[in-house]
């Protein structure tokens, strides 16, 4: 008969979590059903729901400086520096940006390591990320790193093809590894690498439990990175192991115990879910979610941390003291200084995200921006509202872009009537009719209205001196 007992938590008698115990199979479970290969992955269904739990605080880690660096030209220490700089800066002591990792084989890498610590800041903390081999402990201990990332591949994928090991080799090496860690006083975050392809029931919650054991004999935290290694998590409601984000965050709480602290989730946008995975990560249970500045990752890369910082003031209805123009400061670094193309239409970063182009918008732009704007961009992001002129633009497109690049406003502002933009509006109508494509830049639009509007130049470059 199951144990029955009263939860305080959700003021509700419930039968005692079932404890499952390693299924160590002699073939990998690759489940084909779902992960063809030949053909794209299926979204399967059970119908089975749980409950939104979420902690009393939720957070998020960085791995700009792991993840982030696999992606793309090696940072140099000045940059990774500056960059660390500027998570600070976002982050202004609220604690909402908590950690970032790094590597620490080479030189640069344990370099960088040292600059970073030696600001002394409290947040981001600098963490490392290591292999897993117990000899790689001592360049933890040797730095005074107090938490590292150690990678425990959980699917039979990895631990069949790649380590080819059974299951229960598998397991006692990562238990040794981590018993490595805690003996030297570090605390082990356990990367349980690729666990939306894993036999969730049959390793993942048993690995978890044995890991919760060696926590509560060392008196110290054990935490688990779940890794969405390919992409492949899923938060529809009602959807199966071992796609269902919410499945496995609730499992890992409810079957295992992990205390929410300890939990967190590490998503890849290979199926454009990165970011509400990891929004559904925190809804059920994970304090924290693991991102790359810009989403720079593996493949399609991670989820973005600029992303989580929106999506976090959107659940908790407050900013705390992050200073979120510190985002727009960021993709200008990229740009100018690392030399790094950001789509123009990326959320939040992108020259073009608050842009737009078609009369109808604009027009409603020039009555008031807040009808078109996702929100104050100018105020929140310091990114004003931009309006582009093309061919479908029209006099209001034209007036709103006047209004918007030379900052005019209550009765200074441009109307859509003025005979002096249907000028303007001849100009452009002449460029498209005689065979132009692209959009208008504002240097062109800047070099007309000097010859039709020079008393709005003027006041410009006078603003701008």
């Amino acid at each position: 008969m199951a144990r029955v007992e009263f939860n305080p938590k959700t003021n509700l008698i419930e039968q005692a979590a079932y404890k499952y115990t390693l299924q160590d199979v002699p073939e990998p479970n690759l489940y084909r059903e779902i992960f063809p290969y030949t053909e794209i992955p299926k979204i399967a269904f059970n119908h089975r729901h749980v409950p939104m739990f979420v902690p009393d605080e939720i957070w998020i880690t960085d791995t700009t400086f792991r993840d982030g660096q696999q992606a793309r030209s090696p940072y140099t220490v000045e940059q990774i520096v500056r960059l660390f700089d500027y998570l600070h800066e976002l982050d202004n002591d609220s604690g909402v940006i908590r950690q970032t990792e790094f590597f620490l084989y080479s030189k640069k890498d344990r370099e960088a390591v040292i600059k970073c610590m030696e600001r002394g800041y409290r947040y981001p903390e600098v963490t490392s990320w290591i292999r897993a081999r117990k000899e790689d402990f001592q360049i933890v201990k040797e730095m005074g790193i107090k938490e590292t990332g150690i990678l425990v591949s959980c699917s039979d994928y990895h631990i069949f093809k790649k380590l080819n090991m059974t299951r229960k080799q598998a397991m006692e090496m990562y238990l040794s590894i981590v018993e490595a860690a805690l003996e030297h006083g570090i605390i082990p975050r356990c990367h349980f690498e690729d666990i939306t392809r894993a036999d969730f029931y049959g390793f993942v919650v048993p690995f978890a439990n044995e890991l919760m054991k060696l926590a509560r004999q060392a008196n110290m935290p054990v935490k688990i990175r779940a890794c969405d290694t390919l992409g492949l998590g899923v938060s529809y409601p009602g959807v199966a192991l071992p796609r269902s984000v919410q499945g496995i965050i609730y499992g890992l709480r409810h079957y295992a115990e992990v205390p929410s602290e300890w939990l967190e989730w590490h998503g890849h946008n290979d199926f454009y879910k990165a970011v509400v995975n990891s929004g559904t990560a925190w809804l059920y249970g994970a304090s924290a979610v693991n991102c790359s500045l810009l989403g720079i990752g593996e493949r399609t890369g991670n989820t973005p941390l600029e992303a989580m910082v929106i999506e976090y003031a959107q659940l908790r209805g407050t900013t705390k003291n992050m200073r979120l123009e510190v985002i727009t400061e960021i993709a200008d670094y990229f740009e100018k200084e690392l030399d790094y193309e950001i789509p123009p239409r990326t959320p939040f970063v992108g020259r073009a995200f608050n842009a737009t182009r078609a009369g109808i918008h604009a027009d409603g732009i020039l009555k008031d921006e807040e009808i078109y704007n996702i929100f104050d961009t100018k105020k929140i992001l310091n990114r004003p509202i931009v309006i582009a002129v093309d061919a479908h633009s029209g006099l209001a497109g034209i007036a709103a872009w006047i209004n918007t690049y030379f900052r005019l406003e209550g009765d200074k502002k441009i109307d859509k009537r003025d005979p002096r933009v249907a000028k303007i509006k001849e100009w452009v109508d002449r460029e498209y009719e005689n065979g132009r494509t692209t959009v208008i830049g504002d240097d062109e639009l800047e070099m007309v209205v000097r010859e039709v509007m020079p008393e709005l130049f003027k006041m410009h470059e006078s603003r701008v001196k």
